[in-house]
């Protein structure tokens, strides 16, 4: 469920209409809804209730600072992957101890910021890692908490671009080497270990493959403590999956997943923490575009949009499906018919869908790309000398723009030019 709805014929955000905000700020733009990343959010909360629990946000998905702190204010920690959001989720008030740092390249100068500035842990993904913290923790007269994160190898059935628990993917130490690996972070003076890390993909739409690796997660756990080791935390990680196309079956429920938690991992006395990203923003956010032409081909009608694969990268980039639909709502019986919806880059790939049936539309008519908040404002660049596009977000009847689009100018003076030239 979200808050994007017609309402009299025109399609609202909770209770400003789009048309309004497009007035406002022109087009192309993100527009988020708060009350859509609140339910999200507390859906996660509430599915793990009875159980000492964290839900960390996974800010990678959008991660602008008023998302961020709408979240903090409602209870959310955060899950990290750089620096750079290391320093957005404390500007946004989010609490060193609330910060979980993930990611398998992090510098000895983002764990150093990290320490100094408070973490709940690092997930730790390779011995080199392990050492580099161990050093730097050293160095700052500390002691780093950490998880190791554990490959499975698990298939998650998803799209090969965001798979990551397959014994081929680059993160994590594989499961079978998990004991060394463990008692090397116990000898080293600069680390406590506090418990298991464990991600096996995203948008993930069956339960199954979490089930094969929370249960091998769970006979770890008990193998670890039986060699000394205080296992007290695991990280579940993110990946449960949307719907981007509504006619497709809905993925499970967050309380479903709460259950499977509880049911292969209850028994273990472990306080849970689990990243979200894609299933607490995905669905709260919409990008917005208006045709600029509609062109006839051979065989096939273009609409032509102002909104492009620098601003919304995920079809050119994962084959990816976003639902489309006009913010005028077409009157009942209006006959469809079949469009490529594309951008103006100068690029083939630049195409967000083929043959997409919609009302037929003109130049000037807003459309909104649904589900377009997780992986959308976050990936966008300006290709094309294209300026990042606005971010919105809106609460109730209040709409405010988070980012600004800026200026060609802005943009251009960002270069600076040699003094031989």
């Amino acid at each position: 469920m979200d808050h994007f709805l017609y309402r009299d014929g025109a399609l609202y955000a909770e209770d400003v209409p789009i048309s309004e905000i497009a007035a406002a700020v022109g087009t192309p733009f993100y527009v988020y809804s708060s009350a859509t990343l609140l339910r999200h959010f507390k859906l996660f909360d509430e599915a793990l209730e009875g159980t000492d629990h964290l839900v960390c946000y996974a800010m990678k998905a959008a991660s602008n600072q008023a998302i961020l702190k709408t979240l903090a204010q409602a209870g959310a920690g955060m899950d990290v992957v750089s620096q750079g959001e290391y320093l957005r989720a404390k500007a946004a008030g989010v609490p060193g101890e609330k910060i979980v740092f993930s990611g398998v390249g992090k510098t000895a100068e983002e764990i150093r910021v990290a320490l100094t500035g408070g973490i709940r842990q690092f997930n730790v993904e390779s011995e080199p890692e392990m050492a580099v913290i161990n050093t730097v923790a050293l160095e700052l007269g500390t002691v780093a908490p950490i998880t190791i994160r554990v490959n499975p190898d698990v298939d998650a059935k998803t799209h090969a671009k965001i798979a990551t628990g397959k014994s081929e993917n680059k993160f994590g130490i594989p499961i079978s080497r998990a004991k060394e690996v463990y008692a090397l972070a116990a000898s080293l003076p600069g680390l406590e270990v506090v418990g298991i890390d464990c991600h096996i993909g995203s948008q993930l739409t069956d339960l199954e493959p979490f089930r094969l690796a929370y249960e091998k997660v769970a006979e770890l756990t008990e193998v670890l403590r039986a060699e000394g080791h205080n296992i007290r935390r695991l990280d579940l990680g993110g990946g449960l999956g949307i719907p981007y196309e509504r006619s497709n079956e809905a993925p499970p429920l967050p309380v479903e997943y709460g259950q499977l938690i509880k049911d292969t991992l209850g028994h273990l006395g472990c306080e849970i923490e689990i990243e979200p990203g894609r299933l607490i923003a995905g669905n709260a956010g919409l990008m917005i575009s208006k045709v600029i032409y509609v062109k006839s081909g051979e065989g096939r009608d273009f609409l032509i949009v102002d909104g492009a694969m620098n601003d919304l990268i995920r079809p050119a980039m994962y084959e990816a499906h976003h639902d489309i639909v006009p913010v005028n709502e077409p009157a009942p019986g209006t006959e469809s018919q079949p469009y490529d919806i594309v951008g103006p880059v100068c690029e083939t790939g630049d195409t967000f869908a083929k043959q997409r049936a919609l009302a037929p539309l003109s130049a000037g008519d807003l459309i909104a790309f649904r589900s377009a908040g997780a992986y959308g404002a976050v990936m966008a660049s300006e290709y094309n000398s294209r300026p990042l596009i606005p971010e919105v977000l809106v609460h109730e009847d209040q709409f405010a723009v988070i980012r600004q689009r800026p200026t060609f100018d802005e943009m251009i003076n960002r270069d600076t030019i040699p003094e031989w030239l």
